[in-house]
């Protein structure tokens, strides 16, 4: 009997994450084995300070990779939003699952059915801050850390009017009714790869019972959106970009770039085929920030 050692976080969101690609891979290989292995993060113990300042997406990811690295897990399961740019080439993301729903949703706290003005609202992501602003701009906002379910403690506790998380972590947690209010992406457009969960593991290894896991438009959905931020440079604490949406043969790219001497962004749209579709990702990342450079070089 084949046996699959998978490594994941042990947030009770990252269980649930990787439970869901297990649940796959049982009912299409019943007879394998599969243990589920879980660690701590440098991300997940670091609460006090923000992701940029202490070293990035990449704190979220390290303990996992040393895992795949030494053997220790066949395969890693992780949010590909809280994944870096830079992948090491000896433990390649080998596929991504179907993508659960992408949008941003504001939660408010229990029995509340308006945001207070006189409290902010959490957010620790400058994308989301920047984009909830110009829809709220009587709203500040400010930082605030941990799992969903410590920030939707501190939401009910009293520290903050509101909520900006991901529909796609609360549907998991089934924690769907805390939703107030779905932003729709043209409104908040979502970080590149939220609601998808990538898959990794070693090169060159046999992950054929992966295949029924797999989806083709996530894939191709992951590319783009990651080829528009990696042509921009965007770090773990830029608010640049993407969310992709697949129709047939065609994709349209809705893209965000910020300009950070000024803090000004600026969105656009880009359409074309599948089978170039990190190509769609660079020449909107190319238009946009010639298009934000060109508006500005008179002023």
């Amino acid at each position: 009997m084949r046996h699959i050692v998978v490594g994941s976080r042990d947030s009770r969101l990252a269980v649930i994450q990787s439970e869901l690609i297990i649940e796959s891979i049982r009912r299409h290989y019943p007879d394998v084995d599969i243990e589920l292995v879980t660690m701590k993060t440098t991300g997940d113990r670091i609460l006090d300070r923000t992701l940029d300042e202490i070293g990035g997406k990449g704190l979220f990811v390290k303990e996992l990779d040393h895992a795949l690295i030494e053997g220790r897990a066949d395969i890693t399961v992780h949010s590909l939003k809280d994944m870096p740019m830079d992948i090491p080439d000896e433990i390649p993301v080998i596929g991504y699952s179907r993508r659960e729903d992408p949008r941003d949703v504001l939660v408010l706290p229990e029995g509340v059915s308006d945001l207070d003005p006189s409290l902010p609202v959490g957010t620790s992501s400058l994308r989301r801050s920047l984009q909830f602003r110009r829809l709220y701009p009587e709203m500040e906002t400010a930082p605030v850390r941990g799992n969903v379910i410590t920030r939707l403690r501190k939401l009910d506790e009293g520290q903050y009017s509101g909520l900006v998380l991901a529909a796609a972590g609360l549907i998991r947690l089934g924690l769907e009714d805390r939703i107030s209010r779905y932003f729709t992406c043209e409104e908040m457009i979502p970080s590149a790869g939220q609601g998808i969960l990538a898959v990794q593991g070693r090169k060159g290894e046999d992950y054929s019972y992966l295949d029924s896991v797999l989806d083709d438009d996530a894939r191709t959905a992951a590319a783009v959106e990651r080829a528009f931020v990696r042509e921009l440079d965007g770090g773990c604490s830029s608010p640049v970009c993407a969310h992709a949406e697949c129709d047939g043969d065609r994709i349209r790219l809705m893209g965000l770039y910020y300009d950070e001497e000024s803090g000004e962004y600026i969105t656009g749209t880009c359409e074309g085929i599948r089978q170039v579709a990190e190509n769609i990702g660079r020449k909107l990342a190319a238009d946009l920030r010639a298009g934000f450079r060109g508006s500005h070089e008179n002023e």
